[in-house]
């Protein structure tokens, strides 16, 4: 395995996004007490910090602040300090998004 986990799909539970991801080699793993570097937005499309948390081959990600999520990310950002999920041979995550929406640094068409 040459690569850390990567993004596969998600699914909505109630109000948490279930992530999937390939490339877990023996399982994912958090550097440190909790996951970090996770955004949840509803449909107003404006992101907050999320919790997450592993279960599995799997990340479960949520807020208090959006009953309705419909988009995740983690890392998304030019430096991503703090990112901190890993599989369990010790590679990192890749960042990732769950929506297509057009980033601000898009230009309009």
């Amino acid at each position: 395995m040459a690569t850390g986990p990567t993004y596969v799909s998600s699914t909505l539970k109630g109000n948490v996004i279930v992530v999937s991801f390939n490339n877990t080699g023996s399982g994912l793993s958090a550097k440190g007490d909790t996951l970090k570097q996770f955004a949840i937005a509803g449909g107003d499309k404006k992101f907050v910090w999320a919790n997450a948390i592993i279960k599995g081959n799997t990340v479960e990600v949520w807020s208090n602040e959006i009953a309705a999520p419909v988009a995740v990310r983690y890392a998304w950002a030019d430096n991503p300090m703090g990112a901190n999920l890993y599989n369990a041979e010790g590679l990192p995550a890749a960042p990732f998004r769950t929506d297509d929406w057009p980033c601000i640094t898009k230009p309009k068409l």
